[in-house]
């Protein structure tokens, strides 16, 4: 609860927008901010992490302590961090099949942490068209996709609405931590 309320406070700061697919600018069916010194962001143009909100310019809030202190314990990997996509879901928000590309340190994990409402999660293998299975991801999961998964193919396939009390009005928090740059590129 301490934070989700945290959270809050921080997406005060950095509101949620709703991204853009790249070419169509159709806009995709969550909302998204970000923690860190990177954002991955999405509009018309493409895909990329830039270091301010698309909308309000405002450089984003800094990754709280307990998700760095939640990295360190889980990440196996020397270095920090470098973004933190914050996924809101509501109502009917769903995310396609995806593989997390564009960083540039794949022996990095992604280390992702549920809060709210649960989630119907796909993964695959390295290819679009392998086998999927799902599974469900509660609040308080957290997923580490690490080594031959981490280009494993991923999406929400949708999100099971009054499932957690944790967020006034329902739905659902997704934070994937997430290191970009190469370590000697700082």
């Amino acid at each position: 609860m301490a934070l989700v309320s945290l959270l809050r406070d921080l997406v005060a700061t950095c509101p949620f927008y709703t991204p853009r697919m790249p070419r169509s600018g159709k806009p995709m069916s969550v909302q998204m901010t970000n923690l860190g010194k990177l954002g991955w962001v999405a509009d018309k143009t493409g895909y990329r992490y830039q270091a301010r909100h698309p909308e309000t310019g405002a450089p984003w809030p800094a990754i709280p302590p307990q998700l760095l202190d939640l990295w360190q314990t889980l990440a196996h990997y020397p270095h920090p961090p470098e973004a933190c996509l914050v996924n809101h879901y509501t109502g009917k928000a769903r995310m396609g099949l995806h593989q997390d590309a564009d960083e540039m340190d794949f022996d990095a994990p992604v280390v992702s942490v549920s809060l709210g409402d649960t989630a119907v999660f796909r993964i695959g293998g390295a290819t679009r068209n392998d086998p999927t299975r799902s599974f469900r991801l509660q609040s308080g999961d957290v997923l580490v996709m690490g080594g031959p998964a981490r280009m494993n193919y991923h999406g929400v396939d949708r999100v099971l609405p009054a499932t957690s009390t944790l967020l006034n009005g329902g739905g659902r928090l997704n934070l994937t931590l997430r290191r970009v740059n190469l370590p000697q590129d700082q």
